[in-house]
């Protein structure tokens, strides 16, 4: 089972660094095809504090409105022993052991791609997290459902998230 897991860990980040990310299409992707499990909800609604409580830790981006601007693809590793640490695919070999660093990386990564707007974007941030306290596991967080658009946001905020969901 353990190697199954590693398999698939790695089939997830191999499509994102490839850009598959289970974008519309009229062929299946192989990011559809991989067991995950996404938090869906409206905004606001305690989804990333659900998943900081799986995690055992704060380190997720918090506020009003649209916090969630991007897909976050949080994979679990378990290790025996050791001090926990994250890493981020777009940051190869930096380990993070500060969470509130984790938060503002997060922060930063989501500004880069979609700017300092409410927009959002469907292409991923990848993050892992190294700690004996989790099981192995692939949690996806996704911006909150609304039901209108916002002053900054393009009119097909509501169906964007929807497909983005």
């Amino acid at each position: 089972m353990e190697n199954l897991i590693s398999l698939v860990n790695k089939l997830q980040r191999a499509c994102t660094a490839l850009g598959d990310h289970g974008e519309e299409s009229t062929l299946p992707t192989l990011w559809d095809s991989l067991p995950a499990i996404a938090v869906v909800g409206g905004q606001s609604s305690g989804k990333s504090s659900v998943l900081e409580s799986v995690v055992g830790k704060d380190f997720l981006p918090r506020g009003s409105g649209i916090v969630t601007r991007r897909p976050l693809v949080l994979q679990l590793h378990r290790i025996d022993e050791g001090r926990e640490y994250a890493e981020f695919m777009h940051l190869p070999r930096k380990r993070f052991t500060d969470f509130a660093a984790v938060r503002k990386e997060i922060q930063d990564e989501t500004d880069r791609e979609t700017g300092r707007s409410k927009e959002i974007s469907p292409v991923p941030i990848h993050l892992s997290i190294y700690s004996p306290n989790v099981v192995n596991l692939t949690l996806i967080d996704l911006p909150g459902l609304t039901k209108v658009a916002v002053e900054g946001q393009p009119e097909s905020i509501v169906a964007d998230i929807e497909n983005m969901v």
